[in-house]
């Protein structure tokens, strides 16, 4: 039997409409307020072709080390969910995958983040720690924009 690889869930709770933090996600400008762990200005290069079949490519600094990340959007449904490929430009060979769905909850939205199909634990906890550091700036982000 082969043994699952690893993956991370990860939910939030954002005071923002479902359409609004969908379109943080897939509008380029504002996805590069809040992407990374490190600061805003971070975000070098943010290309997002956002639909089946489009490839996305996000570069940013971060620790004094440049890291690019690409994939190919698998599902789009606008408002909703993206589930997209995931792979380091450092690491090609080592794809994973990411669903992202946004539901109505209340005055806001209920984030639901899966990454799946990780190398190694490793890699999931390197992931959990990005993807917290980066819903963190998210979350003030609309707390912001109130």
């Amino acid at each position: 039997m082969v043994a699952a690889k690893p993956s991370l869930t990860l939910r939030r709770w954002f005071n923002a409409a479902p359409a609004r933090v969908y379109a943080a996600w897939t509008d380029p400008e504002k996805l590069a307020q809040w992407w990374g762990p490190g600061t805003p200005d971070d975000v070098i290069v943010a290309d997002m072709d956002v639909r089946v079949g489009g490839d996305f490519h996000i570069g940013f600094a971060y620790a004094g080390e440049r890291h690019d990340v690409h994939g190919t959007y698998q599902e789009v449904v606008p408002g909703e969910t993206l589930v997209f490929s995931w792979f380091w430009k450092s690491t090609p060979e080592r794809v994973s995958r990411v669903t992202v769905r946004c539901r109505p909850d209340g005055e806001g939205c209920m984030l639901t983040l899966v990454h799946e199909q990780f190398s190694d634990q490793a890699a999931r906890l390197s992931h959990t720690r990005g993807w917290t550091a980066s819903l963190n700036k998210l979350e003030a982000h609309f707390a912001r924009a109130v």
